[in-house]
């Protein structure tokens, strides 16, 4: 009876989704490849979840797709060109920070979608309104806290985004409760991020998010070694381990080159090349 009840256009655009949900996963080594192909994919999926925004694994695709982009082709692209054109790389951020908040906005529109008042009960007493994250849920919820972490971390100069910071890391930690493992480590790396990056937070509880990360992810994620080495060591002055996170970065992104790892790779030979700037 569902089936009937749909429109030809409905199950037309379903289908659609199901498919683009799939193909946002499909492996690709090649930056250049992937940069160019990835502004057409994006629009298209943007525009067939509009149209089906309930369909989870389309909006993960989604956010994750407008996350991803915008770290590795302009984010990335910013920092390098920082020293030369400060003013270009500042463009180059304000833009990252709004297509990571175009992610943050279309996966907390499908988790809303899925459990209405979401946004409202995240903000609540965490204690009092019982809000849980469904399984099904878990990599939305995870792209949602990665593209709004990654947001607020850009627009520290705006007092009513770095306020959510709060939201993000409860969103993250709902996931987490639900699906410790999830990603091979990338929750648990996304945890460490947020416990580095919050006031009066807890560098012995973040490394061990990250050296959670490294045993759930084999040695194989070079994001972990790269993260970890951002986020504690480069603040720490610990140039030592900084390097030493980097190497092993490397070494994940040769044993394992696909598109994730070799972004990665290319980040850990640029930090690598401006430690002497670093420290």
């Amino acid at each position: 009876m569902a089936v009937v009840a749909c429109s030809p256009r409905q199950l037309i655009l379903q289908e659609a989704a199901s498919a683009l949900a799939t193909q946002g996963g499909a492996a690709e080594d090649d930056l250049v490849l992937a940069r160019e192909a990835s502004a057409f994919y994006l629009k298209l999926s943007e525009s067939v979840l509009r149209e089906t925004p309930g369909n989870l694994p389309l909006a993960a695709a989604v956010a994750s797709g407008f996350t991803q982009y915008a770290y590795a082709f302009v984010q990335f692209e910013a920092d390098r060109l920082d020293t030369k054109d400060a003013q270009a790389a500042q463009k180059l951020r304000q833009r990252a920070a709004r297509l990571y908040q175009r992610a943050q906005r279309h996966a907390m529109t499908a988790l809303a979608h899925q459990t209405p008042g979401f946004a409202k009960a995240l903000a609540g007493p965490a204690a009092a309104n019982g809000l849980r994250i469904m399984p099904e849920q878990v990599e939305l919820a995870y792209w949602a806290a990665a593209a709004w972490g990654a947001q607020i971390a850009l627009s520290k100069d705006q007092p009513h985004v770095v306020a959510d910071l709060p939201l993000a890391m409860r969103l993250a930690q709902l996931a987490y409760e639900a699906a410790p493992k999830h990603g091979q480590g990338a929750l648990a790396s996304l945890m460490g991020s947020f416990e580095a990056a919050r006031p009066g937070g807890s560098a012995q509880l973040a490394a061990s998010y990250f050296d959670e990360a490294m045993v759930l992810g084999r040695d194989k994620s070079a994001a972990v070694f790269v993260v970890k080495a951002e986020a504690l060591a480069l603040p720490a002055g610990d140039r030592t381990a900084f390097e030493a996170l980097l190497q092993q970065a490397l070494a994940a992104s040769a044993a394992a080159p696909d598109l994730s790892n070799n972004v990665m790779r290319e980040r850990a030979l640029w930090l690598l090349e401006t430690a002497d700037d670093l420290f």
